[in-house]
């Protein structure tokens, strides 16, 4: 953030909509932005007064405070007054200063926002598909629009920033309604059965919008040459420039940002740099997280009916099998059956039954005995304390076995040597441990510059690669491989 002048400054064109009598104030300025809306920019105060009090909430209202409330909102820079001299007949009239008023562009756009803020819940928030699609097709243009002339490429500019800035801000909004307090509250109600599938399914449509067009973006503008671009901006920026304003005087530079920092925006949005997440991937995150949201409150709400449609079938029920008691005592036992204990606990055993005699009751056979453990997580078993084992035979045994393994492989690689060098080409049938060997000890030389290692017992060895342009195959006992033709050649005895 830059901290400019026009940052800091107060912003007295909105006192209206928060000062005394801000009725009359709000009244006043609509009635100037419905005419501006007509094309008649210009009114008298007369004009003003009778449109004031056409309705009865200012039936009581007087010429003088029109007059008031119209000098209020020009020193406020509203409104910008104008004397008016070509109805002066008289060097009284020209005194009386007839003035006639006109909105100010900062009110303009201080009206059409309290415009959208007043239809809010009307107009509401969306995700569209088609505002992907359209912003597809227009970024596909980015080549062409190097050779078009200036107001071609303006016009494709600015419906490709109204399209971006209508994304943005209806996604951040509907995304904002869907997450607030309300909408949660509202899917714990029933009624939220009634439109959930309506509000799973376009927001799955959108995730396909975005699957379909954020891939096929990204990688137009990744590959975007940059010198087209600059062209592209060159043309904005001109035409820009060439715009004639009344009372606004803008620089090339200032511009020049806009421009840039405008495409950044849409850049940022698409591609995904650095391992950061672009906003389409966030936005899709949050898309399905809704539906997962959505998904599980609908679930709660129809196990929560269905719970209720079949306790109320059981009620019925009991009520039928009372009203068809013979007398009070059925009925008392009756009423410990369905009043009584719900879910009576069984203990199951798991030990065999001494014998399997259907005649011999419960309380006949061997009592079996259970380890209730508490269910919490705090809850540990005592550990039992042992005495510290001796285990140096299993140790020395354990070495023993190794040097046993290390003799016998050492033996069978002596085997394999001639005269100091193992050939892989002229090798036998092998086993799998001395083929990990040898091609370990290969391994070793080949990350070293002069292709030389030592192997385990410190036998200092250097690789032969001079055949290595032949091929040859070593055969092992679980399978054959082909390889280059070495030679390990031990440089000590």
């Amino acid at each position: 953030m830059y901290v400019t002048e026009r940052l800091t400054k107060p912003l007295t064109e909105v006192k209206y909509l928060n000062a005394d009598n801000v009725d009359r104030y709000r009244s006043i300025m609509r009635i100037f932005f419905e005419n501006y809306e007509k094309l008649k920019y210009w009114l008298y105060q007369e004009e003003v007064y009778e449109e004031m009090i056409r309705d009865p909430y200012f039936k009581g209202y007087r010429l003088e405070q029109c007059q008031q409330d119209l000098t209020a909102l020009t020193e406020w820079k509203n409104l910008i007054a104008m004397q008016d001299t070509r109805k002066a007949a008289s060097l009284e009239e020209f005194k009386n200063r007839n003035y006639r008023y006109q909105m100010s562009e900062y009110s303009v756009e201080i009206e059409r926002l309290v415009l959208r803020l007043e239809n809010l819940l009307i107009e509401g928030a969306s995700l569209e598909p088609t505002l992907l699609e359209r912003l597809r097709r227009s970024i596909e243009k980015l080549p062409e629009m190097a050779h078009k002339n200036m107001e071609e490429v303006y016009a494709w500019w600015n419906d490709l920033n109204n399209d971006f800035i209508r994304l943005n801000q209806n996604y951040q909004d509907y995304i904002r309604d869907l997450n607030s307090v309300k909408a949660e509250e509202m899917m714990r109600t029933r009624e939220f059965l009634i439109f959930k599938d309506k509000l799973v399914e376009y927001l799955r449509n959108f995730i396909k919008g975005l699957q379909k067009n954020v891939g096929v973006i990204e990688e137009d503008l990744r590959m975007a040459d940059p010198g087209l671009l600059q062209e592209i901006f060159d043309k904005v920026n001109t035409y820009e420039m060439s715009i004639p304003r009344m009372d606004t005087e803008v620089s090339l530079e200032m511009i020049q940002e806009k421009t840039a920092g405008r495409y950044k925006s849409i850049h940022d949005w698409f591609v995904s740099e650095n391992g950061a997440e672009n906003e389409a991937g966030k936005l899709f995150d949050a898309t399905n997280e809704i539906i997962r949201r959505i998904t599980r409150y609908a679930a709660v709400l129809s196990e929560k009916n269905a719970l209720g449609a079949n306790r109320r079938e059981e009620y019925k029920k009991a009520a039928e099998i009372f009203l068809k008691c013979r007398d009070m005592d059925q009925a008392h036992k009756m009423a410990a059956m369905v009043f009584g204990l719900e879910r009576p606990l069984h203990l199951k055993a798991a030990d065999a039954r001494e014998t399997e005699s259907m005649n011999k009751g419960v309380y006949e056979e061997k009592a079996a005995e259970f380890v209730l453990k508490p269910r919490i997580r705090a809850y540990g078993e005592k550990s039992r304390r042992s005495s510290i084992t001796d285990t140096r035979k299993q140790k020395e045994e354990t070495r023993r076995q190794m040097l046993e393994e290390l003799r016998e492989d050492r033996r069978k690689l002596q085997l394999l040597e001639r005269d100091g060098r193992i050939d892989f080409a002229s090798l036998p049938v092998i086993e799998p441990r001395v083929r990990e060997i040898l091609l370990k000890w290969l391994s070793d030389a080949l990350e070293d510059a002069d292709y030389s290692a030592r192997t385990d017992d410190g036998r200092l060895y250097k690789l032969d690669t001079d055949q290595s342009k032949e091929r040859c195959v070593v055969r092992c006992l679980d399978g054959n491989f082909t390889m280059p033709r070495m030679s390990i050649v031990f440089m000590e005895g």
